[in-house]
């Protein structure tokens, strides 16, 4: 019993640690990589971040989209951008977690992604992050994938609802491989 006492002190200490806004869950330095920025108007992401405080509230009710760049685009190339946030409801419950589509644009050009601009097919128009409250910190996931010459990508009826969207069954739909750049940052509820 007296072993237990510190574990006991010690998870609680290291909940209560978790469940500040200043100790996020950790960053996964892996999903960030080639060379994707993501421009807010007071806000340059070009790396894994925790979304500032002071930003949170301008992210979800007031900035637009983001304008997008990829310095690394391939001339003659089109390409797939898609927001998504898997942390949907909450990432603390104890049910599993499912895909919310924030944005998805097809037949994007690569000389528009090297301008920072989004030219091509909107088939999910944007929606700005804003994690209910009380749920956390949430993943939003930026990924920028090559589209195929002869494809022509759409969402099918059971892919229209925002919610429970199966990016994998996406992904695998359009063959379209693995991202050529992702990026990601979190961000909670701004009155959380």
């Amino acid at each position: 019993m007296a072993t237990l006492v510190p574990f006991v002190l010690l998870s609680a200490f290291l909940f209560c640690v978790q469940a500040t806004e200043d100790n996020a869950p950790s960053l996964d330095p892996s999903f960030c990589y080639g060379g994707l920025e993501v421009d807010y108007p007071e806000l340059n992401i070009n790396k894994c971040l925790v979304m500032p405080k002071n930003f949170r509230e301008k992210l979800t009710t007031v900035w637009r989209a983001p304008q997008i760049f990829f310095p690394e685009a391939k001339k003659e190339k089109a390409y797939v951008l898609v927001m998504v946030d898997p942390d949907a409801p909450t990432h603390h419950e104890d049910k599993p977690a499912f895909y919310w589509r924030h944005w998805l644009v097809v037949d994007i050009q690569s000389q528009a992604l090297k301008e920072g601009k989004i030219q091509g097919k909107t088939l999910t128009e944007y929606y700005p992050p804003g994690p209910p409250l009380k749920t956390g910190f949430h993943r939003y996931q930026f990924m920028l994938f090559e589209q195929h010459p002869d494809a022509s990508l759409s969402l099918s009826q059971q892919e229209e609802p925002r919610a429970k969207w199966s990016l994998q069954g996406f992904i695998t739909k359009f063959a379209l491989g693995k991202p050529v750049a992702e990026l990601q940052f979190l961000t909670q509820n701004y009155k959380d």
